[in-house]
């Protein structure tokens, strides 16, 4: 199916690693123009470089996006470069463990900030671009502010939010013809996720027992199953999909557990 992303301007912040990478490729894959926003200069420049090997079209912007002036800096950037925005995928964050005995207040509030605020803030600095090429947002989100995973509270917290915005800003986008979607995750496998098996005592146990959950194929989402989403769902092949929360998840949080 023929997205007609074609030179279209879409910003995906943390575009350099896991998910963000895979849905950067995605989109260059389909002639889009991708603006990766990431803290790690070499990261993004290598997934630019990357991109461009393959003949597609990228470009990278360094920003701290718990800083609330980077964001707006990298907005600007942006459009300094392309002169237009036509999309944004609200993507950076990280499941930091800062949980309710466990956590205080400061690292609650960094939490929000690593993982949420954010997502308000590059949609604010934005919106005006968006207006003007009507186009759409995407915001990653996770299993956890439905689930719950334990010795979380900011992360789900977090994505409780993210799930909150995409409602309301579909709602408020509507005169603009501004779609607003998300895309939730729950169990996708990524050099951090490896990373993280890779600490405990048996990995290869563990991550077969998290398969075994998983009721579509007994295995894990892929980065670039949640990109094909994410690319269907900046298009306009999606002209009449709004305000939804779309689970890319193998069935994991809605089939019924006897399943398994």
């Amino acid at each position: 199916m023929e997205l007609q992303l074609k030179d279209k301007v879409i910003i995906v912040t943390g575009g350099a690693k896991g998910i963000g990478e895979g849905i950067a490729n995605a989109l260059a894959s389909e002639g889009a123009i991708v603006a990766i926003i990431g803290r790690n200069k070499e990261d993004n420049l290598l997934t630019v470089q990357k991109i461009k090997s393959t003949k597609g079209k990228a470009f990278q912007v360094v920003a701290e996006l718990t800083k609330p002036k980077d964001c707006q800096k990298a907005v600007a950037a942006v459009v300094k470069k392309f002169g237009r925005i036509d999309g944004l995928v609200n993507n950076a964050g990280v499941n930091d463990g800062v949980g309710l005995e466990s956590g205080d207040y400061e690292r609650f509030i960094q939490s929000l900030h690593r993982n949420l605020v954010h997502y308000y803030l590059m949609a604010h600095h934005a919106l005006p671009h968006l207006i003007a090429s009507k186009g759409a947002i995407v915001n990653i989100g996770s299993k956890t502010a439905e689930t719950g995973q334990g010795n979380t509270s900011a992360y789900a917290a977090s994505n409780g939010g993210r799930n909150a915005l995409t409602r309301e800003w579909a709602v408020e986008l509507l005169k603009y013809g501004i779609r607003v979607n998300a895309v939730i995750v729950a169990e996708c496998y990524t050099p951090l996720y490896e990373k993280w098996v890779k600490t405990l005592e048996n990995p290869a146990e563990t991550l077969g027992k998290i398969n075994a959950k998983i009721p579509l194929g007994n295995r894990m989402t892929t980065s670039e199953e949640i990109a094909n989403m994410v690319a269907f769902l900046l298009s306009e092949r999606s002209s009449h999909t709004t305000g939804q929360l779309i689970h890319v998840d193998g069935g994991y949080v809605h089939l019924d557990r006897a399943l398994l």
